[in-house]
């Protein structure tokens, strides 16, 4: 079986989904299986060995132009390859590109309607490349919201879609009206194309299904997967070291919706208690949020507490070893819910203790694993309380399950199920 995984780059910054969808397409190809990865919009950005091909469709460029400016609609072969072209796209990625859902509705929407929205010639380019060039018996999406191509590739194609949900509902709910029922209501009509779904929890199926209105037996439910040895000497060392609980860390987007004002609040709370404690935080920041991450510097400021913070900003992956080498507890108070929780895997497996809000795919981990404890989602005093008490017997224990049950050749031998049933 030939399998062709669809991803998408998400303008330069690390993304939790092509980093999954990449460490998924690796570990898939390193068991033997035909399996390419191609992205859309922008190349993918990731910690480990990019595994996708050097092509991008639906170059992000190219779609926005489409979409404002007709003539672009009609461009001559050589200058449209130009645009599309990685290295072009690459650079202009590095320069911020807004994936804010609040200013992509109009654009979304086209893109869902496939042959019919404005960027039709992109479909008919993808369409031509996988029918003469690629020719796969199966195509893996990663997610509902690039499934604009789903009614041409049925067509073109005769082969199996599978789609992946992991976030389509948090785009969603950042649409503003009318951009979010007309989007819902195209998605519903492209879920019933798909040949099935795959997704991480039980919770997110169940939420995908009563919003996407897909029966439950469509789904395969497959684990998160990550390559575990990665952190094992961030493990090991943790090991040799005294910890005293005290050094909070917090490495995702900064933004409102991950909740970094939450964290500095619980941190100001515990900072006022105990002169022991630390904050080290990390993560890619984009222009629209950089007001908002000053407003959280001018909070530790004005209560002194700027010698007991450190920044690391959109650090490499061994900046990130280095993080996870000096924290005593992690967590990522994120406010909306969270269907996929990615980065607890990798502080667990690094022998970290975590602390998650109380909804979403994190009790399913939380539970399941014993690698930490929860709190009440937007709480910042049960935050604070539950930073606290961690448990240093937690960590191991993370650890231990994640080597289980959250590798990444778990997540390949569970999705190569899914793909076998549709033979």
């Amino acid at each position: 079986m030939k399998v062709t995984y669809i991803t998408a780059g998400a303008g330069g910054m690390y993304c939790g989904s092509c980093m999954r969808d990449n460490a998924l397409v690796a570990e898939l190809q390193d068991m033997g299986w035909d399996i390419s990865l191609l992205p859309l919009y922008t190349p993918i950005r990731t910690d480990d060995e990019d595994r996708s091909i050097d092509r991008v469709f639906f170059g992000g460029v190219n779609v926005y132009l489409q979409q404002k400016v007709p003539i672009f609609r009609h461009l001559p072969g050589l200058l449209d390859r130009w645009i599309d072209s990685p290295k072009f796209l690459k650079r202009v990625a590095s320069g911020n590109i807004s994936t804010d859902a609040a200013e992509l509705g109009e654009m979304t929407l086209s893109m869902a309607k496939g042959e019919d929205g404005y960027q039709k010639r992109e479909v008919k380019k993808l369409i031509h490349w996988l029918k003469e060039t690629e020719k796969p018996d199966l195509i893996c999406l990663t997610n509902l919201l690039v499934g604009g191509s789903i009614p041409a590739l049925k067509r073109e194609l005769d082969i199996p879609i599978l789609v992946t949900l992991q976030g389509d509902d948090v785009f969603l709910d950042e649409l503003t009206e009318p951009w979010h029922t007309k989007i819902l209501d195209q998605m519903k009509a492209l879920a019933q194309l798909a040949d099935g779904f795959i997704t991480f929890s039980s919770y997110y199926r169940d939420r995908m299904c009563d919003l996407l209105e897909i029966a439950p037996e469509r789904f395969h439910l497959t684990p998160l997967g990550i390559n575990v040895s990665e952190y094992d000497g961030v493990w090991q060392a943790r090991q040799q070291r005294e910890t005293h609980g005290k050094t909070i860390g917090y490495f995702a987007r900064i933004c409102p919706e991950k909740g970094f004002d939450l964290i500095i609040s619980a941190f100001l709370k515990l900072a006022d208690q105990d002169p022991d404690y630390q904050l080290i935080t990390g993560g890619w920041l984009s222009a629209k949020d950089e007001a908002f991450f000053s407003d959280q510097i001018a909070r530790l400021e004005a209560a002194g507490l700027s010698d007991r913070f450190t920044h690391l900003g959109s650090t490499d992956h061994s900046g990130k070893l280095d993080f996870f080498q000096t924290i005593d507890v992690f967590c990522v108070p994120a406010r909306f819910v969270e269907p996929k929780g990615l980065y607890l895997l990798e502080a667990m497996a690094c022998g970290i203790p975590v602390v998650a809000p109380d909804r979403g795919a994190f009790p399913e981990i939380i539970n399941s694993s014993s690698g930490g404890s929860l709190f009440t989602h937007g709480d910042t005093d049960h935050l604070a309380t539950q930073l606290a008490a961690t448990d240093s017997t937690a960590g191991p224990r993370g650890r231990d399950w994640v080597e289980q049950h959250g590798n990444r050749r778990a997540m390949a031998e569970a999705t190569a199920i899914a793909f076998e049933k549709l033979k």
